[in-house]
């Protein structure tokens, strides 16, 4: 061809100047250099005509075996075989290449010791570490927040265990004692019910979550406040005495409580507290736990026993004739749903007393209790239909209970103590007339 011509030509000319010595050092260096693109030209040229020829001869083996649309071909397609010719045909990285791999099949990796000459290595931190959910512990300001909502709430409900499980989520830390203080703050300014169930926490808590150290502590506190805690409620002293006392029979004071205080208080409040204690200490009840230190409120009151205390009631203010000292018994009872009980035993002691003054006094006494919104509307009527569905079985044991009944029904009417719809509904008895003197005393039918 005529550039291989030209080349051969060109070197034919180099040669006879190289052998007649007449180089330059620039034609020496331009003569090497044509030798070496020439040789690189044929290398190229050689190993294409390799990959044409293993190219033909696949792609006719292909077509003869194999089906175009078969799953074989489509999955060539994703092969992560080299497609340019070279290697041995093997996948990349040996099959732990590409995106998304985090490796070989199989492989397992083992954890990595820390390397001491890793400019990152720490050599403080390589310890075992514990993680673990820290809650903060609640300040003070907190604290009264946080305690005040439970220990209302457990007041309605009265479950201990729910309160014991809402103190462990809390960390009270070094406040803990004041968990008692406030809910026996809480309680003296409450009911009955609440102090006997303040009473029941904290025994409860004692020994679980609150230990003799933190009830000691929060007595402290209270005996200490106690001038400030007179100021809302004047009869402080005497209820922490039995708080106290009910605390020491319970076993959530120790017996020493008492003890370390004898001769060392100053304030006439505290004293009086303390000495409260100490009379119900030394009381036969202390054999029965002091349950009955506050009394049993509510509905955790036996049915008999809220009888007999409604009768007490009304017996006493037979004697007294006091309708506030009536209205507060009635009130520390705290049972309003058993109230129609008051009226069926007001009544019933009115049908069985002799003389008009006890119908007078109990017409008086339902009367008040019917103004001040104490006993409604329903408990009344619920109080005198009992009476009206026994009737008939009362007058057994007092034979004009008919008749007292009429007349004592006419009373509170007037009074505006029951409606006219109750009243008309009061049961009567006919009365029974002879027919004459000489008919043998026969009825008239």
């Amino acid at each position: 061809m005529p550039g291989e011509e030209d080349e051969s030509y060109g070197s034919d000319d180099l040669n006879e100047l190289e052998v007649n010595g007449n180089w330059t050092p620039q034609e020496k260096a331009l003569h090497e250099a044509r030798l070496k693109a020439k040789a690189k030209r044929r290398l190229r040229k050689s190993s294409s005509r390799d990959s044409n020829r293993e190219s033909i001869s696949d792609s006719v083996s292909g077509e003869l075996s194999t089906d175009p649309h078969s799953p074989k071909s489509k999955n060539a397609v994703n092969d992560r075989k080299s497609r340019t010719g070279k290697g041995r045909g093997l996948p990349k990285k040996g099959g732990a290449g590409g995106k998304g791999v985090w490796g070989a099949a199989g492989m397992v990796y083992e954890v990595e010791e820390p390397d001491a000459k890793d400019p990152n290595y720490d050599e403080s931190s390589q310890v075992n570490t514990i993680y673990a959910t820290v809650v903060p512990e609640l300040d003070e300001r907190e604290l009264e927040k946080t305690i005040n909502p439970i220990v209302q709430e457990y007041f309605e409900h009265g479950d201990t265990k729910e309160v014991e499980m809402l103190l462990r989520e809390l960390n009270l830390g070094h406040h803990k004692y004041e968990f008692s203080s406030l809910a026996v703050s809480l309680s003296l300014e409450g009911k009955a019910s609440h102090r006997e169930l303040t009473s029941r926490l904290l025994s409860d808590l004692s020994g679980k979550v609150l230990s003799e150290k933190d009830m000691s502590r929060a007595f402290d506190k209270m005996l200490k406040e106690l001038p400030d805690l007179i100021l809302d409620t004047p009869e402080a002293p005497q209820m922490l005495g039995q708080f106290i006392a009910r605390a020491i029979a319970d076993h959530a004071l120790p017996m020493s409580f008492l003890d370390c205080y004898k001769g060392k208080v100053d304030c006439d409040h505290a004293r009086a507290a303390l000495d409260r204690a100490s009379v119900l200490l030394s009381m036969k009840t202390k054999i029965m736990r002091l349950d009955n230190v506050w009394g049993v409120g509510g509905g955790q009151r036996p049915v008999k026993h809220l009888i007999k205390e409604m009768n007490l009631l009304l017996k006493e203010y037979l004697v007294s004739g006091e309708l506030s000292e009536a209205e507060h018994c009635l009130r520390d009872l705290e049972v309003p749903h058993f109230h129609h009980e008051l009226v069926y035993e007001a009544v019933v002691m009115a049908l069985e007393s002799t003389g008009d003054t006890a119908l007078q006094m109990m017409v008086k006494l339902l009367k008040a209790f019917w103004q001040t919104g104490l006993i409604t509307l329903d408990q009344m009527n619920r109080g005198f239909q009992r009476v009206y569905d026994e009737l008939a079985e009362i007058s057994l044991d007092v034979p004009h209970a008919h008749s007292i009944m009429e007349t004592f029904v006419d009373l509170c009417y007037q009074d505006s103590v029951i409606t006219k719809q109750l009243r008309d509904s009061c049961p009567t008895r006919g009365r029974k007339r002879f027919v004459s003197e000489g008919d043998g005393g026969l009825v008239k039918s």
